[in-house]
């Protein structure tokens, strides 16, 4: 009796996996990874703040912050907020997008305890035009205990015209 020998090719092209799913699953695989890799990397690695450019340098002089007040509440969380209200003026002659300003909190010994930046012209309050006047209010709940209670140094941090 003669033993029958099956069709290997046959056999084979059954077993094996088809060519483009295998290449679409490592694609599929490279891009999550990718992904991942990308979202980590901004969490980990933030941008940093952008700089005075020195055309903003020489136009700060033309800002002038005005009726700058500081005052401490006591939210309905009973957490303590403390709020600075001012007026920025822009006495020169170009239009602004945004002004960003260093809120920089001392302690009773001059040390710095909190550094926080913030925008007092920007998206929510529009722009800010040759000699007009804009109201801003700041409100800060994170203040450590250390906090001299003085009002911080306010120091403009960024300018972006229009």
């Amino acid at each position: 009796m003669a033993a029958v020998k099956p069709n290997t090719k046959t056999e084979e092209a059954k077993l094996a996996i088809p060519i483009p799913l295998v290449v679409g699953a490592v694609i599929v695989f490279l891009g999550l990874g990718a992904w991942g890799f990308l979202g980590y990397w901004e969490r980990t690695h933030p941008p940093a703040p952008a700089v005075l450019t020195p055309e903003a340098k020489q136009y700060v002089r033309n800002l002038q912050l005005s009726d700058v007040e500081i005052k401490a509440t006591e939210s309905y969380m009973k957490q303590k907020v403390v709020e600075i209200t001012g007026k920025i003026t822009n006495n020169g002659p170009r239009p602004i997008n945004v002004v960003e300003i260093n809120c920089v909190f001392h302690d009773a010994y001059g040390q710095v305890v909190l550094r926080e930046r913030v925008a007092i012209v920007g998206r929510r309050t529009g722009t800010l035009a040759p000699g007009d006047k804009k109201t801003f209010r700041l409100a800060f709940d994170t203040i450590p205990e250390s906090w001299n209670q003085g009002m911080p140094d306010l120091v403009i941090a960024q300018i972006v015209f229009v």
